[in-house]
Parts: structure tokens; C-alpha cells; sequence
């Protein structure tokens, strides 16, 4: 199934349509939002033998509350002791939340004024309940809250994570940007998060993820064209949405039907990025893979690559590629599928000078990264003349640099940053990052959900580069193979990571883990279909 990410203003768009436009009462939705989150604190709760069991519900005056008495009134019908911590006074809720209170009371919850007029409960009396429960619920503030919490609610945000309770958050923790992920404050640090509708970008991007637990996915019955709908253009990226892209391998393939991919890289000081990279597009599934370096280090490369062609080039005397190789990457690139040029070629302005000739000169896909992308720096347009598909890896740095961005604002909207470069050079662009975005021309963007702090390590974004032109080459288009590539290489992390830990993961062991994790893909496609 694919995840469409939204905004808050394109959930609240959804919800809008389906009161208004469908006719669909709000109270219906709210009630199934906390039937929902009911059931996920059941299952936190261990399912069987809830008599007795205490929950505290800390609720908001708003709709995010509304969620939370409703979930309040299901759990204490199921026999929870429920206490409702209520952050206003009881003539302050508004809309359906105040429809709910009298409800949830009804059926035994018992309700605390912690905030409003009628509050006379100190912050000791409250941490008191709030450490005593088995569960609280976070239901103080929605998608609908901006910038930090303040007031009574910044105190109830630190008495919850003081606590030392498992939290379950509605909808979002409370004072996360539920867009960028950010924490301009106090923040609710949640064990699980039951988000509504459809998942909020926020709950993927850091330092928000780190906030929001397991995410859990709430059914509230909002229509389905509604959640479908091809405007809302930002994915999350799931392993069996990966598996259904890969293509398919015909049992009577050989090395001319899966695909040629030419590498371009090294330099004397980086020899190891061009084995790296060279390797990762066999082990992605390329038939055949020719490797172009400068002739310095053909020797060393050769001794690393018994199943890679390998081609000497011309070189500057700093053992560099240099603009004179260009003549030579032209003859071989007419055998390939698929160009990747740039891991390990240093700075040198030769060989900088060498990637634009290539961009312009060779008309076949081309995927650019690490000092490759400094032909393009403050220049993305440059781009938009190429007469073949073309795909950007940038990490953040990189990025800056080619967007005339500054960092911070670049790792502040990641997915704002990938789409504006995107557009800008008419291509495809893979911020690398926690979560790495992979954007395209068309203003689709996808936020990957495997990898770990592992990959932090020299070489693993040459991996990155061989493992999407490999895939490119077997014919997928550029795009999807970059988003492909992506998954693939942080789930071989991943696994790679279950038995090496993540400190002290090599690039070399995401390589080697490639094929087991596209085997898993394999088998998991063919289980489908059958």
C-alpha cells in the first residue's frame, strides 16, 4: 500500500471535504479516532485483564482532547481505571470536545481540573497521578497548535515526560511541528504515537521521530479518494512498495539483458571510493559494470575488482581525472545503461571540470554525486540542458552548496530543500540525511524509513551511488531506482547491523548484506503474487 505524508494543512483540507462536502459529522470522526486509540492502549495495556489497570488522559481543550475523552469513556467502559487530567477548566472546551466530556464522566472516568478556574491540584499531586498509571495518554495538543507550548501546557508537556509512564500520543506528541518535525519547546517524548488519517510528516523527520515512538496509523473512515488523492505529494517509502518496483529477473537472462553501468570515480587519494561504488552496481543486480579511473590507481582498483571491467584515464600529475578523459568516457559511454560519476574525485577543478563536460556532452542517465556535485554549485540550470534523465546525492553540505542554502536551513526542511533543487536542475535529488528525501521534477517527494546510525561512515554514500545505478540500469526509471536504491541500502544497514552492531558498520558490510536484502524483496513480491 503506498503512505501518502501530509501537512496539517492538507489533513485539515481532508477532514474539511469529508464534514462539508460529504456530509460526514465531525463527532463521528472524532469518535472513531478515539475508539482507536482506545484499542492501541488496550494492546500497550496487555490486551487481557484491564480491571484495575490505571490510565490517566491528558486532554487539551480543543479536538485533540475531544480524541482523548472519547478514548477515555471506551477504556473506562472496559473496566480501566481512567482519571481525565484536564489541562482547561470544563466551560473552556470547545466544539466536540466539550459534546465528549459529559459522556466520558458517564461511564466512569473521573475528571481533574489540573489547569482552568476550578484547578487547585499542585504539580506534586499531579506528577503523583501521572507516575502511578500504567499508561497516560498525551492528548493536550493537535496539528492545530503552533510553535511552543507555553503556559499551562508547557507544564503539563514536563509533568508528562517526568513521569516515567509510557505515553501514548494522539494524533502527534504535543509541541511537535507536526510539517518539519521540529521541537521549538517542550515536547512529549511518546513510546507510540496513533497518528489520524494519514501519517504526519513530522512524525518522520528529526528530531520529531525521535519523539513519536512506534507510529501507528489510525482508520478513522475518512473516504478513500480522499486519502488517495495524487495531490498530496509527499510518500513514505515501505519495503513492499520497494519490492513491487524492482524488476523482475526472466529465467533465461544474461549479462546483456540486466543492464551496463559506467562508473566514473577516484582519484589517488580515493581509490577505495571507486571499488566501493563499482561494486555496489553489480551487487544491486547490473549485468555488467566498466569502471573509468585515473590510471594512477588502476593497479590497486584492479586487485579489489575481479568481476569489474576497469579502464584507465587520463589524469592531471595530482593523480586526479582530468577534462582530457572526457574524449574517453564518450567512447565507453554508448555501451553503458547508466553513468555514475563523482565518488572519491577530490576537489581537483580538473576533474570538477570533467563532470560538467559529461553532463553535457553524454546522453545517457547519470547519476552525480560527492565532489562530482561541485560542478554544479550556485548552478542547478545548468542541469536542464541535459538530454538524458539526471540524479543528485547530495548530503546536506553538498547541498547547501549547490542551492546557495546555508546548512541548518537545508537540515530544517529537508523535503522543501530536495523539492526547490528538484525543480530548479529538472532532475531527481536524494538529500542523504535522517531521513534521507529523495525528490523529483515533478514535485513528488519520498521519505525513507530504513537505515541507522551506522552508515555514518566513510564510503557508505559511494554504496549508495552504485546500489540506484545498478537498479537504473536493469531499467527502472531514474527516479524510482533512486528511491529504490535508498531503501535498499539503509535496509542493508540494517541487517548488516544485527549481527555487527551499528558502531563500527563499514561500508563494506552494507555491500556485502545488498543481495540478501534484494533476495528478501524477491521472495517477497513472488509471496504476493501468488
Amino acid at each position: 500500500m503506498r503512505v501518502r505524508l501530509v501537512s496539517a494543512a492538507q489533513m485539515r483540507g481532508i477532514d474539511r471535504r469529508a464534514i462539508e462536502g460529504l456530509n460526514i459529522p465531525s463527532l463521528i470522526l472524532m469518535e472513531n479516532a478515539g475508539l482507536t486509540v482506545a484499542g492501541e492502549a488496550k494492546r500497550m495495556l496487555g490486551g487481557a485483564r484491564l480491571a484495575g489497570r490505571r490510565v490517566v488522559v491528558a486532554c487539551g481543550r480543543g479536538s485533540n482532547g475531544g480524541d482523548g475523552l472519547v478514548a477515555a469513556r471506551h477504556l473506562a467502559n472496559a473496566g480501566v481505571d481512567v482519571t481525565v487530567a484536564l489541562w482547561a477548566g470544563r466551560g473552556e472546551l470547545v466544539g466536540d470536545a466539550a459534546t465528549n466530556l459529559g459522556p466520558a464522566e458517564a461511564c466512569g472516568a473521573r475528571v481533574v481540573e489540573a489547569a482552568g478556574q476550578g484547578a487547585g491540584v499542585s504539580d506534586g499531586d499531579l506528577l503523583g497521578l501521572l507516575s502511578a498509571a500504567d499508561l497516560v495518554i498525551d492528548a493536550l495538543l493537535g496539528t492545530g497548535a503552533r510553535g511552543a507550548p507555553s503556559g499551562e501546557l508547557a507544564r503539563a508537556v514536563r509533568l508528562v515526560n517526568e513521569c516515567g509512564r509510557p505515553v501514548l500520543a494522539v494524533d502527534i506528541p504535543s509541541g511537535l511541528d507536526p510539517d518539519t518535525g521540529a521541537t521549538p519547546g517542550d515536547c512529549v517524548r511518546a513510546t507510540c504515537t496513533v497518528t489520524l488519517g494519514l501519517p504526519k510528516r513530522g512524525l518522520y523527520l528529526h528530531p520529531g521521530a525521535g519523539m513519536a515512538g512506534r507510529v501507528a496509523l489510525a482508520d478513522i473512515s475518512l473516504p478513500r479518494h480522499l486519502l488517495d488523492d495524487p495531490g498530496l505529494r509527499v510518500e513514505l517509502v515501505e519495503p513492499g512498495w520497494v519490492a513491487s518496483l524492482l524488476p523482475r529477473r526472466a529465467r533465461d537472462a544474461h549479462k546483456g539483458t540486466c543492464g551496463h553501468v559506467l562508473v566514473v570515480a577516484g582519484s589517488q587519494a580515493y581509490s577505495g571510493a571507486a571499488v566501493l561504488c563499482a561494486m555496489a552496481a553489480l551487487r544491486a543486480g547490473a549485468g555488467v559494470v566498466t569502471l573509468g579511473v585515473p590510471e594512477c590507481i588502476l593497479g590497486v582498483v584492479k586487485s579489489h575488482l575481479a568481476e569489474v571491467i576497469t579502464r584507465p584515464l587520463r589524469e592531471t600529475k595530482q593523480g586526479a581525472l582530468c577534462f582530457e578523459a572526457l574524449e574517453q568516457v564518450q567512447e565507453l559511454a554508448p555501451a553503458a545503461d547508466v553513468v555514475a560519476i563523482g565518488p572519491g574525485f577530490s576537489d581537483d577543478p580538473d576533474a570538477v571540470a570533467l563532470v560538467r563536460g559529461v553532463a553535457r556532452e553524454v546522453a545517457r542517465p547519470l547519476v552525480i554525486d560527492a565532489d562530482g556535485l561541485r560542478a554544479f554549485s550556485g548552478d542547478l540550470a545548468a542541469l536542464r540542458k541535459r538530454r538524458a534523465p539526471t540524479a543528485l546525492t547530495p548530503h546536506p553540505g553538498e547541498m547547501a552548496r549547490l542551492c546557495g542554502a546555508t546548512v541548518a536551513a537545508v537540515r530544517a526542511d529537508p523535503i522543501g530543500a530536495a523539492q526547490a533543487a528538484a525543480a530548479a536542475a529538472n532532475c531527481t535529488v536524494t538529500l542523504k540525511g535522517v531521513p534521507t528525501v529523495t525528490a523529483g521534477a515533478d514535485g513528488r517527494a519520498f521519505i525513507n524509513s530504513s537505515g541507522n546510525p551506522g552508515l555514518a561512515t566513510a564510503g557508505s554514500g559511494d554504496v549508495l551511488t552504485g546500489a540506484v545505478a545498478g537498479l537504473a540500469a536493469q531499467g527502472m526509471d531514474l527516479m524510482l531506482a533512486a528511491v529504490a536504491g535508498v531503501w535498499v541500502h539503509g535496509a542493508a544497514a540494517d541487517l548488516a547491523a544485527q549481527s555487527r552492531g551499528e558502531r563500527g558498520l563499514v561500508a563494506g558490510d552494507v555491500l556485502a548484506a545488498l543481495p540478501a536484502v534484494l533476495k528478501r524483496l524477491d521472495e517477497d513480491e513472488e509471496g504476493d503474487a501468488d
